[in-house]
């Protein structure tokens, strides 16, 4: 059983936060389309260290999962 942390936070710390999530997810679920296609259209892009896009998806989901119990939280 994972340990769970209930964490107080400003709320500017809080949009911190899920910036930077919200950034590792984007940046994951671009790496995916990237393995799919062999092609992202942002030449600035850069992706993830990873070979297979359903792990690159998984780890997306991941981020997504950790993001909307915050969101939710913040919407209350």
């Amino acid at each position: 059983m994972s340990k769970h942390f209930h964490l107080t936070l400003a709320s500017l710390d809080v949009g911190q936060l899920l910036d930077g999530l919200r950034s590792r997810e984007t940046s994951w679920r671009n790496t995916a389309a990237f393995l799919r296609d062999d092609y992202f259209s942002d030449e600035a892009f850069v992706a993830e260290d990873c070979i297979v896009p359903e792990e690159a998806e998984a780890i997306a989901d991941y981020f997504a999962r950790i993001i909307t119990p915050i969101e939710q939280q913040v919407a209350e």
